[in-house]
């Protein structure tokens, strides 16, 4: 009698929800506009300092959830599976804002 071998699913990668975000924001962007953002465009969209975001690629790279070539600006490659990725939640500045006033 021979065994049906068991296929597992490959482990999900382990990030927080704060890197998610930043994956997500990553692979949306490429979609979107056909090539990845500066971290200039993090910056704005996460309305954080240009430190923190530098921090947060390195960290991402280090985790191997992203892959960047050196000397090359825009080259941040998610290496995470779109699947499981989160959804992207809206930067606090898309917030809309209405000068309309309720009755």
């Amino acid at each position: 009698m021979s065994q049906i071998p068991v296929t597992r699913p490959p482990p999900s990668p382990r990030f927080t929800p704060k890197q998610g975000q930043y994956l997500a924001f990553i692979h949306a962007y490429t979609l979107v506009l056909g090539r990845p953002p500066a971290e200039a465009d993090l910056q704005r969209h996460f309305c954080v300092t240009p430190p923190s975001v530098h921090q947060i690629v390195l960290t991402l790279e280090r985790a191997g959830l992203i892959h960047r070539q050196p000397g090359v600006a825009r080259s941040i490659k998610v290496l995470v599976e779109p699947e499981a990725l989160p959804p992207l939640s809206p930067s606090p500045e898309q917030l809309v804002k209405s000068s309309v006033q309720r009755y």
